[in-house]
């Protein structure tokens, strides 16, 4: 019988998925607990009635933008994972010189600590005097990479910013420790997106119109049949 409940327990989560866009500002933790006391992100989320909140990814401490976060672990899984390597986009603003060469090795790819990795585009944004603003684009979520890619061409990031996750941007409006939920065709278009079923809610005002709707229904039957019996 537990396996059934666990089986019936991922069954509701699977139908009941909820996605939150959260804007994470600078000096937040993507954590559940820190021994320093320094402000965490789930304790600004919305309570859930079942399971929890999961981070998909994570931005340290210095870094702002978008949070994707999910009730349903699967989807976490599937969007961190590299065989799905999905988008990520950053704002960054650099310290310095930025040549044609730099961008060239950067996409072409340089040996980090932990491997080879490349910035799969680098788009100028402008910027004023020494500092530069560029848009990059990775596919993998190792710790600190974008910074890392950058400092190995000797080069400061003074700002960063994740702006998309996938086809999920960072809304304009969305204030700094502040979440909106994800739903209707986008919350479905990501779970497409990862090769899940789309799964969108009934909202309790549907199910509350279908039951109105059929008990008016029983009612009209059974009027009939009592006049069909009169008769």
């Amino acid at each position: 019988m537990l396996n059934g409940h666990l089986v019936n327990l991922e069954k509701r989560l699977q139908a009941f998925t909820r996605v939150l866009l959260y804007h994470k500002p600078v000096g937040e933790l993507v954590s559940r607990r820190d021994p320093e006391g320094r402000p965490l992100i789930f304790s600004r989320l919305p309570r859930l009635e079942l399971g929890r909140w999961v981070a998909v990814g994570r931005l340290d401490v210095n870094t702002q933008g978008l949070i994707l976060l999910t009730n349903n672990g699967e989807l976490a899984h599937r969007l961190m994972h590299p065989s799905h390597a999905v988008e990520r986009e950053y704002a960054v603003r650099i310290l310095g010189t930025v040549s044609e060469a730099v961008i060239e090795r950067l996409l072409d790819g340089v040996q980090l600590e932990d491997g080879p990795a490349r910035f799969e585009s680098v788009a100028e944004a402008g910027g004023e005097g020494a500092n530069r603003w560029f848009h990059v684009v990775v596919r993998e979520g190792r710790n600190r990479l974008v910074r890392r890619l950058w400092e190995s061409q000797n080069l400061v990031v003074s700002r960063l910013i994740r702006v998309r996750y996938g086809d999920i941007v960072l809304p304009p409006r969305l204030r700094a420790g502040a979440s909106i939920e994800l739903e209707g065709e986008a919350l479905d278009g990501l779970l497409r997106s990862v090769g899940l079923p789309p799964v969108t809610p009934e909202t309790p005002q549907k199910r509350r119109f279908g039951g109105e709707t059929r008990g008016r229904e029983e009612r009209r039957r059974n009027r009939r049949s009592a006049l069909s019996g009169k008769r």
